[in-house]
């Protein structure tokens, strides 16, 4: 039936639908986290399920002349004992380079690589049978040294094309330009930890089909698939991965951990197994960041313009490449910094080695480059007896101006409007009378009543690419269903992406509500039955997540406004939804949509593709390398025990660019978290390898910062936004991560005099 309703202007509608974009509501997953009634993969059960454990290698680099499983098989509760022989298809995988074995076949080349798999009846059976499997090794000297490995031929081959991952060149102006003023500088970065508190796990279910279901935690569900459906040797549509809660990620869950292994046990005995990492194993089971060295030269006139910088860069990227390919593309694409020079000479390679793997981290390949230019920046404002801040500012970037790929910046680049607001940000009370020791370096350990600390304020700043780069074609796929429910309009999404503590659930729910203006929206559990979201990594999920949920719902309203046009005889370009209400410029509230939709649902998916990027040629030339990039500034105020070496970090302040604020609550959050992995890396956090082996694999002895050591955080969030991407956003999530530590090291220098150039800072640097 046509017809038309009274006209009411949108405003005389109680349209309010809260919850939208540039809101702040609640997580659904937040209190019943707090209430520790959250389900982690690490909860999971099944009728008859036994347990999963792995063998793994006590040696850095050896061969393996024989194993023998009997002692093992002989044990009571033991099911089943596998090594590299059962491996049903391919035995081998990888991000980027499938170049890691499923079990080690002749060869381990990292102290805990998985040489067996056991199932058993209970845990602690699988773990005593694992010392019960004889493995006769020869020992070999291990590579540790990863600058070695890039230039010394004698050294073995860890791999059949040699110790190099990936060797890049970025020429950009004269490679041999000179200049008045020179600084350089050696920097080396530590290892660090993701640190997620959720161990790895999963339960693996065989079915009917001869397929398997997964159950687990991870940040990328159909990478995952794709890799795990080779080594087992099924189709991908067998092998069926649902996300289970996640405990923190951090980049270390882009690569496999238990997929394959717990598969296989399942498969094998035809039973549930359920795999769970101990902490020790956790260190061993997953990627950490690369550590690296780099070489820095900066040129400049007298009156602190740029004019070139050179670098060397390597990285230990551990046995196996993983994301090696990528931090080296990272670190030297971004490793002059958010500046304008007009001449760069950077090289950088990344190693094989016999270190353990390393992987993906928050601020993937530009933490290690923005230490490095970051010291060179201070370096040089006191060679040049200028504010350090201020030569900062004269050498930022700008919209329109190119990084060293020769990559344009179309979109705004405020690094030196962000420099100026971290200064402009209130500075923490100084000392006066009696302090309190709780915040002194030392604390309550009572070191210290005041007497030798000094106070020291220092400055960091970055730039971060977002999303993948080098031609990836990047992007994330979203299904939405709009029904009525109980008289009520509700949508539900349902995307792969991976929740991993950002809030990516929020986020979805306010696109839904924002596009669809209904309140009800509920998201699907993340699964491998929608297409695939990529990988919750490089901030990229709020822009290619989010922008593939924009463009489901703009379909489905579009399919909703053709049905009411029908209906009503009016134009579907003239419609608009408020309060769950169909709305016409004209004519005013039209209907309910609940009236339309009756008992129908109007389903759509789509895809979401960020613009093009282009791989690089042999100079590091590239029409545009990366998709958008994010910047932020830091500034610190720490004091120092000079007689002691402690630090505390007094204050830390913080200015970013995020685009437009989709969830400002969530963006402070993340602000905060970076900010506190960044603190950590500077003072604290590093896990120590000596000769391939780790000495402090558990939270005893690897360091990382609680709430003590966090202090009060000043933060100025401004919104330029990104014409290019949805709704304008800029990724958030790892540029408070990568400018923080850099502020931390200039703030102890200030106070010290110690030039500093190693992370973290320990108390035998400054003594």
């Amino acid at each position: 039936m046509n017809g038309h309703a009274p006209a009411r202007s949108p405003q005389e509608l109680n349209d309010a639908i809260s919850g939208g974009i540039g809101e702040s509501p609640l997580r659904p997953d937040g209190a019943i986290k707090v209430r520790g009634e959250f389900a982690y993969a690490s909860d999971l059960w099944a009728e008859d399920m036994l347990w999963g454990a792995t063998l793994r290698s006590p040696h850095p680099y050896a061969r393996i002349k024989s194993i023998d499983v009997g002692p093992a098989m002989a044990m009571a509760g033991v099911q089943t004992v596998l090594t590299a022989e059962d491996v049903p298809g391919e035995n081998c995988y990888g991000l980027k380079f499938a170049d890691q074995p499923v079990l080690a076949v002749g060869v381990v080349r990292y102290k805990g690589e998985a040489v067996a798999l056991v199932a058993a009846d209970h845990p602690e059976t699988a773990r005593r049978a694992l010392e019960r499997i004889v493995v006769d090794y020869e020992v070999l000297e291990p590579v540790v040294d990863a600058e070695r490995a890039a230039h010394d031929d004698t050294l073995p081959k860890l791999h059949p094309g040699g110790n190099v991952v990936r060797h890049q060149k970025i020429i950009k102006g004269d490679p041999k330009a000179t200049a008045e003023v020179v600084v350089s500088g050696v920097y080396t970065v530590g290892m660090q930890d993701q640190a997620f508190l959720g161990p790895e796990s999963g339960l693996a279910i065989p079915a009917e089909d001869g397929g398997i279901d997964l159950y687990l935690a991870t940040q990328d569900l159909h990478s995952d698939r794709k890799q795990t459906a080779r080594a087992l040797g099924l189709p991908p549509e067998k092998v069926r991965m649902t996300m289970s809660g996640v405990g923190g990620a951090f980049g270390g869950r882009e690569d496999l951990s238990i997929q394959i292994h717990v598969c296989m046990l399942a498969l094998h005995l035809g039973k549930p197994v359920k795999m769970v990492y101990h902490r020790e194993e956790s260190f061993y089971g997953h990627v950490h960041r690369h550590p690296a060295k780099m070489y820095y030269e900066h040129g400049a006139t007298r009156d602190g313009k740029l004019v070139y910088i050179k670098a060397r860069q390597y990285f230990d990227g551990g046995a196996y490449a993983s994301k090696t390919p990528v931090v080296v593309g990272n670190g030297t694409t971004l490793g002059a910094g958010p500046y304008a020079v007009p001449n760069v000479d950077i090289e950088g390679w990344g190693l094989y080695t016999n270190n353990p793997p390393c992987g993906a981290m928050r601020g993937l390949g530009a933490v290690q480059p923005t230490f490095a230019y970051e010291s060179q920046m201070d370096k040089l404002s006191a060679a040049l007896r200028m504010d350090p801040v201020e030569l900062r500012i004269r050498n930022a970037i700008e919209q329109g101006d190119s990084i060293p790929t020769g990559q344009v910046l179309d979109y705004p680049a405020p690094v030196a409007e962000l420099l100026e607001r971290v200064r402009a940000l209130p500075l923490p009370e100084e000392r006066t009378g009696p302090v309190d020791i709780r915040e002194l370096p030392g604390g309550v350990s009572n070191t210290t009543h005041g007497e030798g600390v000094v106070r020291g304020i220092g400055y960091g700043v970055t730039i971060k690419n977002i999303c993948y780069a080098e031609g990836a074609d990047d992007f994330s796929t979203a299904r939405v269903r709009l029904q009525a429910i109980g008289g009520e309009p509700a949508a539900m999404v349902h995307t792969a992406a991976a929740e991993v503590g950002q809030g990516l659930v929020t986020v979805q729910q306010q696109i839904a509500r924002t596009e669809l203006g209904v309140e009800r929206v509920t998201i699907h559990p993340n699964d491998t039955s929608v297409g695939p979201a990529g990988s919750s990594s490089a901030s990229r999920q709020t822009y290619v997540t989010g922008g593939a949920v924009k463009a489901a719902c703009h379909a489905v309203r579009e399919a909703l406004f053709r049905r009411a046009a029908e209906r009503y005889d009016v134009d579907p370009a003239q419609l608009s939804l408020h309060g769950g209400k169909i709305v016409s410029v004209v004519n005013g509230v039209l209907t309910d949509l609940v009236e339309v939709l009756g008992d129908d649902v109007i389903e759509e998916t789509r895809e979401f593709h960020h613009r093009e990027t282009f791989p690089m040629d042999d100079t590091g030339r590239s029409e545009r390398v990366q998709a958008q990039h994010a910047f932020s500034a830091h500034r610190a105020v720490v004091d120092v025990d000079l007689d002691l070496g402690l630090v505390k970090v007094v204050q830390l302040a913080c200015a970013q660019d995020v685009g437009r604020a989709i969830n400002p609550d969530a963006i402070l959050g993340q602000i905060q978290g970076g900010s506190a992995q960044g603190l950590g890396l500077a003072v604290m956090e590093e896990i120590k390898v000596a000769g391939g082996h780790i000495r402090n694999p558990s939270f005893t002895d690897y360091l990382i910062p609680t709430i003590l050591d966090m202090p009060p955080m000043e933060i100025d969030v401004i919104e330029r936004g990104d014409p290019n991407a949805p709704y304008g956003i800029r990724g958030v999530g790892e540029p408070p991560t990568i400018s923080t530590t850099p502020a931390i090291v200039a703030a102890i220098r200030a106070a010290t005099g110690k030039e500093l150039t190693h992370i973290p800072v320990a108390p035998e640097h400054i003594v």
